[in-house]
C-alpha cells in the first residue's frame, strides 16, 4: 500500500485506544488509514481528511473537535454522534462541500422509551405522588390509560418509527408525520403540511424532528390553542420546535395537561424558568439517549461508513445536498 494514499482520519484519544483493533483491520484494507490523534492540545493535528465526532466529546468537549474540523483545510468527511444537524457549524462545514454523516437510528429505542417514561409520569401524577413522598402523605391520587387514545408523532424518522410501535404496543392509536410518506411507517401517517389537523385529534403529541426552518416554532401559540383541553406535549426533537412562553402559559392555564421536555430553547434551562416549578411537568437534560448502548451504536456507524469512505461506497446517512 502506498501511505501517500491512506485516508488521514482525525480520532479522540479514547476512541484510538479503545477500538485500535478496528482501526487497525481497516487501515489493512482499502486505502489503509493514518490515524491522527486529538489529545485537546494547541499541537493537536487539524491535516485530516476524515473526522470522527465521537460520543466521549459529548458533553463535556465537543468544541475541541468543531474547532479542529473548522481548522482543518483538507477535510472532506466529518461523522457526528448526533442525528441532527442543524447547529451552524455542520452548515459550515457543509459549505465547504465537506460530507456529513450521521448516527441517525443510534438512540432512537433509548429515546422512545424515554417518550413513553415521560407519557406514564404524566398521566399517572408521578411528580405528585413523588411530592407526597417526601412528605409522607397517602393520597390515591387517580391516573389515566393510555390505552384508547391517541398520539400525534410528529417526526417519523427512526424515533418516531420506534414510539410508533410503543404506542401499538400500549394500545393507542398513532398518527405520524412527515415530510415525505414511504408507506413503510408502522401506522397511519400523514403528509407534516397536515400538522394542524393532525394535532387538534392528539391526546398526546410527540414531537421528534429535526431543527429546519420549516419546523422552527411549529408547535407554536395558535397551534397549542387548537389542541384538545388536557392534551399532553412531549418534545424529544429541538427545543426550537416550541414557541416555550406560548406553551408555559397553556399549561398554567390547564389548557394543556402535561408536557414532557427533554428539550429546551435554552439549555441548560435556566434556573428562573417557570418550567421548573410545574407540576405537570417532566424536565429532563437532554439525556433520552444517555445510554451504554447508545455510544456503543454510534461508533458502530462510524465504522460502517468508515469502511464505506475507504472503499468508495455510498455512506449511511449521509445529509443530503
Amino acid at each position: 500500500m502506498n501511505t501517500n494514499d491512506a485516508v488521514s482520519l482525525l480520532v479522540t484519544k479514547t476512541i484510538a485506544e479503545t477500538e485500535r483493533k478496528r482501526l487497525d483491520e481497516l487501515s489493512a484494507s482499502g486505502r489503509g488509514l493514518d490515524v491522527r490523534v486529538l489529545t485537546g492540545s494547541a499541537t493537536d493535528p487539524t491535516d485530516g481528511e476524515a473526522a470522527f465526532f465521537s460520543p466521549d466529546e459529548f458533553p463535556n468537549a465537543p468544541a475541541r473537535m468543531a474547532v479542529t474540523a473548522i481548522k482543518a483545510p483538507s477535510l472532506k468527511w466529518l461523522h457526528t454522534l448526533s442525528a441532527g444537524v442543524d447547529h451552524p457549524i455542520f452548515g459550515s462545514l457543509r459549505q465547504r462541500g465537506v460530507r456529513l454523516t450521521t448516527s441517525s437510528g443510534a438512540a432512537a429505542v433509548p429515546i422512545a422509551q424515554a417518550v413513553f417514561m415521560h407519557l406514564l409520569a404524566i398521566t399517572r401524577q408521578l411528580p405528585a405522588m413523588m411530592r407526597n413522598r417526601s412528605t409522607a402523605t397517602w393520597d390515591r391520587l387517580p391516573g389515566s390509560n393510555l390505552a384508547g387514545t391517541t398520539v400525534v408523532i410528529a417526526g417519523m424518522g427512526p424515533i418516531g418509527v420506534e414510539t410508533a410501535k410503543l404506542a401499538s404496543a400500549f394500545g393507542m392509536r398513532a398518527i405520524g408525520l412527515r415530510r415525505t410518506i414511504t408507506g413503510g411507517e408502522p401506522c397511519e401517517t400523514w403528509t407534516l403540511d397536515r400538522f394542524g389537523e393532525a394535532i387538534a385529534r392528539a391526546d398526546h403529541l410527540v414531537l421528534a424532528l429535526p431543527l429546519t426552518p420549516e419546523t422552527r416554532l411549529i408547535l407554536d401559540e395558535s397551534s397549542i390553542g387548537s389542541m384538545r383541553q388536557g392534551a399532553s406535549v412531549i418534545n424529544v426533537g429541538r427545543g426550537e420546535l416550541i414557541d416555550e412562553p406560548a406553551l408555559i402559559r397553556a399549561l398554567q392555564s390547564g389548557h394543556l395537561g402535561g408536557a414532557g421536555l427533554d428539550v429546551t430553547v435554552v439549555e441548560p434551562l435556566p434556573p428562573d424558568s417557570p418550567l421548573w416549578a410545574m407540576e405537570n411537568v417532566i424536565l429532563t437534560p437532554h439525556n433520552s439517549a444517555a445510554i451504554p448502548a447508545t455510544n456503543v451504536a454510534v461508533v458502530d456507524i462510524f465504522f460502517d461508513n468508515l469502511k464505506r469512505y475507504l472503499h468508495g461506497e455510498p455512506l449511511r446517512n449521509e445529509v443530503a445536498g
